[in-house]
């Protein structure tokens, strides 16, 4: 039986809307990692003509002659090598091929090169094997995913690693912990670059929150709520969502379910993940932080009412527990 290989040819943006904003390069690699590139691809490839000529460009950079073997039976063909690192302002490591595999010296010397002229480096998961085996992490903070913490650890001991962060911003360096919080990381790198607004309208567009808060030991083996369960509490949840500034009892919260509050709570946890309460406290920060970002002309005081925290003072305590910072400096941050 003959076995059949996909071959994608990796082109420039042919868009015929051109940008002129930074230049993102993404490595690609054999054994790529084709959820990682994905990432980096959506949020900094995807055409966006509504963000204007300023958004970001967009290039692939091979580090070794193809075709090229990806994850999924794939094989890349790209048509540009390391010289796009050259000119490059932010340059992507979409994972790597393996935790323990050797960063080939051109590669290396290239990245150090790009790091020394001015350039931002990023890696995604596995990939903070490429910016610790280049020498770029020597005594700065970094992160990876959690089964990756042991190894690199273990060959990098200058690197100061955090195995409880989404990602880690050390300015012109930059690491985000397992697949999926590459996408926390490049959202955070559009939020700095072009605002809060874009970010989120980036952020809705691929049907995600602008952020997310908790580390990488909040994902814990959980059951799948039963799809029926989920359907019959949406509306409840809706319409807490759309009620935040009001009390929200689980006594009224059963009633308007139709269930006692024992089984109330069991089966909202079952369907959110979540204790009501827990709930209730990030929808509030959520919309707290939304408003921070969008209403300027709106006082602390109105958006924690409006937020449901009654007073700034308990507003002041959550963000402080949570995000580490205060409402005011978070408005400071990312206000308009």
């Amino acid at each position: 039986m003959a076995i059949m290989t996909d071959i994608v040819k990796i082109m420039p943006n042919t868009s015929p809307h051109q940008t002129k904003g930074p230049l993102v390069a993404v490595l690609a690699y054999d054994g790529l990692c084709t959820f990682e590139f994905g990432i980096a691809y959506e949020v900094f490839g995807l055409p966006r003509p509504e963000m204007g000529e300023g958004w970001y460009r967009f290039s692939v950079c091979g580090i070794e002659p193809g075709p090229l073997r990806a994850a999924g039976g794939l094989t890349v063909a790209v048509d540009k090598g390391l010289e796009v690192l050259d000119a490059a302002d932010l340059i992507v490591v979409p994972g790597w091929r393996s935790i323990d595999a050797t960063v080939p010296k051109p590669l290396a010397n290239a990245l150090r090169a790009a790091h020394q002229r001015g350039a931002r480096i990023m890696s995604l998961c596995s990939g903070v094997a490429v910016l610790a085996g280049a020498g770029l992490l020597a005594n700065r903070r970094a992160t990876t995913h959690w089964r990756y913490v042991a190894s690199i650890a273990a060959r990098y001991p200058d690197v100061m690693l955090d195995a409880d962060v989404l990602y880690i911003d050390e300015g012109s360096l930059l690491t985000a912990a397992g697949s999926a919080a590459g996408i926390d990381l490049c959202l955070h790198v559009v939020r700095g670059d072009f605002g809060s607004e874009v970010a989120n309208s980036v952020a809705r567009r691929l049907v995600v929150p602008p952020h997310r808060e908790g580390g990488q030991a909040q994902f814990i083996s959980a059951p799948v709520p039963e799809e029926r369960e989920g359907i019959r509490l949406g509306p409840l949840i809706e319409w807490m969502r759309q009620s935040l500034a009001e009390e929200q009892p689980i006594s009224l919260l059963a009633k308007k379910a139709g269930m006692s509050m024992r089984t109330f709570q069991r089966r909202f946890e079952a369907t959110t993940g979540l204790s009501v309460g827990e709930w209730l406290l990030k929808e509030r920060l959520r919309h707290a932080r939304d408003l921070l970002e969008r209403e300027l002309a709106v006082s602390l005081d109105d958006i924690a009412i409006s937020s449901g925290f009654g007073t700034l003072a308990t507003m002041r305590h959550h963000f402080r527990k949570r995000l580490g910072t205060s409402p005011h400096a978070y408005r400071k941050s990312f206000g308009g």
